[in-house]
């Protein structure tokens, strides 16, 4: 008890970035205050909540096709455990550095703390560096999906332009992100994306249910291994979204209530991402295979149009969500974090989003590019490395006994901590990565020999033939090709 005491005085934080300390509040600084000063726990849940589905909503049907039902929805609920776990193993290592540090009295005020601070401050410069290359690669191709996302969903509105030249648009679009100055302003955005997200979830499950099931309907998934990993690790990166959660708890008043409302917001994700995968998979079922994007089964309407417009500014949003981090690290490296100008800093932001951009053109794949960042990037960044960091901070019994936050009960103290990180490391390792990786490369060098680099229509249908073939049971027989 008296240690709960002791992080509730210690870790309490007023992040009004840029904001107006000490100013007369008038009416702008009270709607800036309602608009863009959110570090309220219901302003996290919003963060965490919506930045935990984007796009990756229109591919899980894409998903349960290679898993099938059983498997798709086991897989759901297991790693939504898995990643709810290791998220509180990073907030228990956040709450334990920046207690050690305030301790010491250094001083936040101007300074968001990251990822690879945490590890560095815990652990060493040799952990900061495997963790900064993997986060920062992984929320670089984070973003490259969402971008993909956006000229794949307008396609389905707007066919007058190839996919390609939506993604020139788009990335010109997303560079705005750049006035954004971290998670603490995100509150309006944040709120909105979740409301659409919300909105486009539900259209699939009723649109579907309505729709039917299509003659002759087959779901006959799992039928290979390369599909069921490959399906499995795209679920991986579902529940994965918590590689910016340093950012967003450091953006919060009290960060030692995060705990409570990453769970709280998976499990409301669950109540999204279960029914609409299920229900378009139940009236789709193997035609999935040949479409990783749920809008392009779907006949067109009013409101299937009001979704892919709700899905493009929502990718808009968490193209920002999974951004903002690369932009803190780069102020670091360039030495502009602590300027209170944001033009300055937004200006010397907008080198992170050409390599972004670059990439999206070349490897515009979706739906495979989900699968692949998830076993070769989110195992690491998301699940083995904070499970080792947390079984390497408190190894011995004098930082067991003097850690900030001692473990859940719950789960046996810690000897039942380290059983799970255990667990964690060796299956996400041996699955996740290992066959996972496997699977997820084989299907993406197939989409690279089938579409090749630069493609400008990535499986746009043709008026003489149907979409190209995804990588299915029929596409790897030397028939098919």
């Amino acid at each position: 008890m008296a240690s709960e005491k002791e992080v509730e005085t210690v870790i309490v934080g007023n992040y009004e970035e840029m904001g107006s300390e000490g100013k007369p509040r008038d009416a702008k600084s009270r709607l800036l205050s309602l608009l863009w000063h959110g570090g309220s726990v219901y302003d996290a849940w919003f963060n965490c909540a919506s930045n935990q589905v984007a796009q990756v909503l229109l591919t899980l049907p894409y998903s349960f096709s290679q898993l099938g039902m059983l498997s798709g929805t086991l897989f759901q609920l297991f790693y939504g455990l898995l990643g709810g776990w290791t998220a509180y193993l990073i907030s228990a290592l956040y709450v334990e550095y920046r207690t050690r540090k305030e301790r010491e009295k250094f001083n936040f005020r101007n300074h968001v703390i990251q990822w690879f601070e945490v590890l560095d401050g815990l652990l060493g410069k040799h952990w900061r560096n495997v963790g900064l290359a993997f986060n920062c690669t992984f929320l670089l191709f984070g973003s490259v999906i969402q971008l993909i996302a956006c000229a794949s969903n307008i396609y389905y509105i707007n066919d007058n332009l190839d996919k390609r030249s939506w993604t020139y648009i788009f990335g010109a679009c997303c560079a705005t992100t750049v006035f954004i100055p971290s998670f603490h302003n995100y509150r309006i955005w944040s709120f909105l994306g979740l409301l659409m997200t919300t909105y486009t979830a539900w259209y699939l499950t009723v649109a579907s249910l309505l729709h039917g099931q299509v003659e002759g309907v087959k779901h006959s998934g799992p039928t290979k291994l390369v599909l069921y990993f490959t399906g499995a690790t795209n679920i991986l990166y579902t529940f994965g979204g918590h590689a910016v959660t340093v950012e967003i708890m450091h953006a919060m008043w009290k960060p030692q209530k995060f705990k409570a409302i990453y769970l709280l917001a998976t499990l409301y994700v669950m109540t999204l991402t279960l029914p609409s995968a299920a229900a378009v998979y139940w009236a789709f079922g193997d035609m999935l295979l040949n479409h990783s994007n749920a809008f392009s089964l779907l006949p067109r309407s009013p409101f299937r149009d009001m979704a892919v417009i709700l899905m493009l500014i929502h990718q808009f949003i968490t193209f920002g969500f999974a951004c903002t981090p690369l932009y803190l690290v780069w102020e670091k490296a360039i030495g502009i974090h602590e300027c209170r100008s944001l033009c300055k800093r937004a200006l010397a932001r907008l080198p992170v989003v050409i390599p972004i951009w670059f990439l999206a053109i070349v490897f515009p794949f979706f739906g495979p590019i989900n699968s692949t960042v998830g076993s070769l990037l989110v195992s690491f960044t998301v699940y083995i490395i904070p499970a080792l960091a947390h079984m390497f901070t408190f190894k011995s019994p004098s930082a067991r006994q003097n850690a900030v936050e001692q473990p859940p009960r719950l789960v046996g103290r810690w000897v039942g901590a380290y059983t799970i990180n255990l667990f964690v490391v060796v299956w996400v390792l041996v699955v996740g990565f290992g066959f996972g990786g496997w699977a997820s490369m084989v299907n993406f060098i197939h989409q690279i020999d089938t579409f090749g680099f630069f493609t400008k229509c990535y499986q746009c249908p043709t008026p003489t033939s149907v979409e190209p073939p995804h990588l299915n049971a029929t596409a790897l027989s030397p028939r098919a090709h």
